[in-house]
């Protein structure tokens, strides 16, 4: 229930933090797709912890394993699996939280739906879960590399009242790696790692948000009404933990503005294609993509599970308090960025081959 994502690229994620692994399944995967376990390391790379000194110490290598659906570098078209096994698992460091509610984190609410949860690091409220999503979403990139030659880039573009400066037109990954922040902005990037250690040696966390960019998104993907491009992709960043707000294109600045500042005019370009003078509306108008950059912004809360002693309950019903122990990052925003990256991979490459599914012998009245 809840583990599986997508309509004819389908990915079902399972296993737990402090369990013996996780992964993911990924059903509607096209045939003679490209692909090795080493690409699909780069990204598990990218997301693991351990990488810097502000993140989480745990020390996973997140190795993963394709058992099956791809054959001699390529994939079959058949069902994918992929695990990673856990393997610097530390359950005695939550012992006590067997009893005691981390504060906004999903003990209490776990507790409240089916009555037991694994207090062992969150269990599948742990943001480990999200190496299943970001496996698939390694083969979702090269799908939407191979057929459309989408290009899709994260970055962080806010720690706590810091704020980077990016253009998205222009972000490479190569930016965006260049620093543990994954910020192209350097000046920016010196000053959050400065403000992200000084809350980990406090014992607090901060929050921020990651901006992702889709490029050369073909027109048409998305469906109206309820499967709107932008709302798909709302609820597949929405459901990262951590996550508690979305924004694409103008986003709430766009309600500051009238109608006539805030419409994206039309014009024909050189090559006869239709285009947009600005792109306010972030790549989408009326649920589906117009052939400009998806622009989108995720906001992610500072980290739950913090140091400092806070007040609490434990499950008999009993006031206390409780000073978290075990491995947490200080901020997740620069682990968050492949997983947003991924997300927003596994909508474009499930309404890619939606749209061809339905509409691959409808031509454009326009464009012909």
């Amino acid at each position: 229930m809840g583990n599986t994502f997508g309509h004819l690229f389908r990915i079902t994620t399972f296993g737990e933090s402090h369990g013996g692994g996780v992964g993911v399944v990924i059903d509607g995967c096209p045939p003679q797709i490209e692909i090795s376990a080493e690409e699909i390391q780069v990204e598990l790379d990218r997301r693991r912890p351990g990488q810097s000194k502000i993140t989480t110490p745990r020390r996973e290598t997140d190795t993963c394993e394709i058992l099956s659906g791809v054959f001699q570098g390529q994939t079959l078209g058949t069902s994918i699996c992929i695990l990673v096994r856990n393997k610097d698992a530390r359950p005695q460091d939550y012992s006590e939280m067997a009893e005691k509610y981390r504060p906004s984190h999903a003990d209490a609410t776990y507790d409240a739906k089916y009555g037991i949860r694994n207090w062992q690091g969150g269990g599948r409220s742990s943001a480990r879960e999200t190496i299943g999503r970001v496996a698939a979403g390694a083969i979702a990139k090269k799908i939407l590399k191979q057929i459309a030659g989408v290009e899709i880039v994260g970055y962080v573009k806010r720690i706590k009242d810091l704020e980077a400066v990016v253009d998205p037109n222009t972000v490479t990954l190569e930016q965006v790696e260049s620093n543990i922040v994954r910020s192209p902005d350097g000046e920016f990037a010196n000053r959050a790692i400065e403000e992200i250690d000084r809350y980990l040696r406090q014992g607090d966390s901060v929050g921020g948000v990651v901006e992702c960019v889709a490029r050369n998104v073909p027109k048409g993907l998305g469906m109206p009404v309820f499967d709107k491009l932008e709302a798909d992709l709302a609820k597949a960043v929405m459901s990262l933990p951590a996550s508690k707000g979305f924004e694409i294109g103008s986003g709430f600045a766009g309600t500051l503005l009238t109608g006539s500042e805030h419409n994206d005019e039309f014009y024909i370009d050189e090559a006869g294609q239709i285009r947009t003078v600005t792109n306010r509306s972030g790549g989408i108008q009326g649920g589906i993509s117009n052939g400009e950059h998806i622009i989108l912004r995720a906001a992610f809360k500072p980290t739950a599970t913090i140091r400092k002693e806070q007040r609490t309950v434990t499950r008999s019903g009993e006031e206390t308090v409780l000073a978290a122990k075990g491995r947490h990052d200080p901020c997740v925003l620069p682990r968050a960025v492949p997983m947003v990256e991924a997300m927003v991979a596994l909508v474009l490459c499930d309404h890619l081959l939606r749209h061809q599914a339905q509409c691959h012998t409808v031509r454009s009245p326009i464009e012909g």
